[in-house]
């Protein structure tokens, strides 16, 4: 049972900056958020610009429940401009790497495994799906269901994992973000082939079709030090090289 939150951020990266500011969240951001607020790394990737906006990294990051959130949230504005007080030097640097970024708080299904589980399974790929899309009001978590039930069988004839599966809060339940961890790019590529004439492939696009407002598909690869490739959470000793984007 998965009852945690995240936070899933899309971040405008200025010029040639996104390793630099990957390395900047994963090494010295989340080490402390892991101490401080007990909040964990579940990804951070860059934007194959080809499929999506770029220069663009998403982040998501784990949060233990509500209630957790709430803390993370009064420890954050607890100084003053709204930041962490600990962070002034943190925050100072990563405006070099970025403009600015857009966020929002995710609900998993509860059946979707959490960061620890999914390092312990050693989930992982050499790109990710990223699948943000909207249904009618109030059917958020009905599409997540029909997703367990159609599509992760269906995907997984193609060799592509399930990694996350969530329905957007403080909304009026009509948007989820799915996550699939790809294995080969070849692999992408037969499952986007696939996507109108494979049987069972064919048969959940339609139900997709259905259900769905809006739909977009765009692939990630994750950072160095991402949990889904190392599979543990960024430590301190990550630091060392981060100057230089390594």
């Amino acid at each position: 049972m998965n009852d945690k939150v995240y936070i899933h951020e899309y971040i405008d990266i200025l010029g040639h900056n996104r390793a630099k500011y990957m390395h900047h969240m994963t090494a010295n951001f989340s080490p402390r958020a892991q101490e401080e607020r007990g909040q964990l790394c579940y990804g951070v990737w860059g934007m194959l610009g080809t499929t999506g906006r770029w220069p663009e990294v998403v982040n998501i990051w784990e949060e233990n429940g509500l209630d957790g959130m709430a803390a993370s949230f009064r420890h954050e504005v607890g100084g003053p401009g709204m930041q962490d007080p600990h962070l002034a030097q943190w925050w100072a640097r990563a405006a070099e790497f970025r403009r600015g970024g857009t966020d929002r708080l995710l609900l998993p299904a509860p059946w979707t495994r959490t960061i620890e589980e999914l390092c312990a399974d050693r989930v992982t790929g050499v790109a990710y799906a990223h699948e943000q899309l909207t249904v009618a009001p109030g059917t958020s978590a009905d599409y997540l269901e029909l997703l367990r039930q159609e599509a992760i069988p269906a995907y997984a004839e193609f060799g592509w994992e399930l990694a996350g599966a969530w329905e957007t809060l403080m909304t009026n339940d009509s948007e989820c973000t799915v996550l699939w961890a790809i294995p080969a790019w070849e692999q992408w590529a037969e499952l986007e082939r696939a996507r109108r004439s494979h049987p069972r492939m064919a048969k959940w696009w339609g139900r997709c079709l259905e259900v769905t407002r809006t739909f977009n598909r765009v692939l990630l690869v994750d950072a160095p030090l991402c949990p889904f490739r190392t599979h543990r959470q960024p430590a301190y000793s990550d630091q060392v090289g981060w100057q230089e984007g390594a």
